[in-house]
């Protein structure tokens, strides 16, 4: 039960690619306030940009338990072990397609297969649908004869809160636990109480209160009554029982402090849980996989820890 912290001192040249993505997004976004929920799609599809190809992994559409699914292939990786990836944007907007090359990267780096879910999005679907999603490919994998503990949550942002937010719908159906979960930068307070929402308010170049409540609106409606909901702000979740726990974050971005307090409620709870955070970086800071040393030091740190798991 212990974190980590790593720091860096001076950012790579190219760590500031991503940083250049989103202050352009912000830049047409604030340039255009009336983009339709197709543009904001079309937008963030640009997600992949950052993500330079993984060498060696081949791709496969199908459908899983109903859900459109992407699969990235290692050559060589354990089919009989999965990642399932929940993709980041706000419940609303990304894609297995904006996701593909950061799953490749992680089943490489892990030597596994990765299931990217195109699950259903707001705010045509609210929560909890991608939640629902989520448990029906788990049990999908399940009755292909995948054992759960060779199955691991893993996701980014809003995916990130779905990663956590999954394995606690599973236990609320039943289902015998997985073996880890993974959260990049996630994003998990409904409430937006956060304290680096302020601190960090310069240093973030794209996520802020205002956009993240416009998400939170199409996610649960404008009503609030589910954003004390554990499966929806796992901040209020009991972690009794939840499995290794490896979360990370950039230094410079305004979630930081949800990594944070996840990493504390589920420490209390007895959780074996892992926090890096890398200083400077910005939101979800391996989307620069292959193209960043900060974003591939931190894989291969994710890397040996799922495999010291293993042992």
């Amino acid at each position: 039960m212990n974190s980590i912290e790593k720091k860096t001192t001076t950012l790579s040249k190219e760590a500031n690619f991503l940083r250049d993505l989103y202050k352009g997004w912000s830049d047409r976004m604030e340039a255009n306030p009336n983009m339709t929920i197709e543009d904001l799609r079309s937008l963030f599809d640009e997600w992949e940009k950052p993500t330079l190809e993984p060498e060696d992994v081949t791709y496969k559409n199908d459908n899983v338990g109903g859900v459109d699914v992407l699969w990235a292939y290692p050559i060589g990786c354990d089919k009989s072990k999965v990642l399932i990836y929940t993709h980041g944007g706000g419940f609303a907007v990304g894609s297995s397609s904006s996701h593909r090359k950061l799953a490749g990267h992680m089943a490489k780096a892990l030597g596994v297969s990765t299931v990217v879910l195109d699950y259903r999005r707001s705010p045509e679907n609210p929560f909890p649908a991608q939640l629902e999603d989520a448990a029906a490919v788990y049990q999908a994998l399940l009755a292909s004869g995948i054992q759960a503990k060779d199955i691991g949550t893993i996701g980014d942002s809003a995916g990130g809160n779905l990663a956590v937010a999954s394995v606690l719908k599973f236990r609320e159906l039943g289902l015998e636990l997985p073996g880890f979960v993974i959260a990049f930068s996630p994003w998990l307070d409904m409430e937006l109480t956060g304290s680096t929402l302020e601190s960090n308010a310069d240093t973030d170049v794209f996520i802020n209160a205002p956009l993240l409540q416009g998400m939170i609106n199409m996610f649960m409606g404008d009503d609030g009554k589910h954003v004390r909901n554990p499966l929806a702000n796992p901040l209020h979740a009991d972690f009794t029982g939840f499995p290794p726990l490896y979360i990370n974050a950039g230094g410079a971005e305004v979630l930081l402090d949800d990594a944070r307090r996840l990493q504390t409620r589920a420490t209390e709870a007895g959780v074996q849980v892992k926090l890096s955070v890398v200083d400077g970086m910005q939101h979800v800071f391996p989307f620069l996989a292959g193209r960043a040393p900060e974003a591939d030091e931190e894989i291969q740190r994710i890397a040996a820890w799922y495999k010291a798991l293993q042992k």
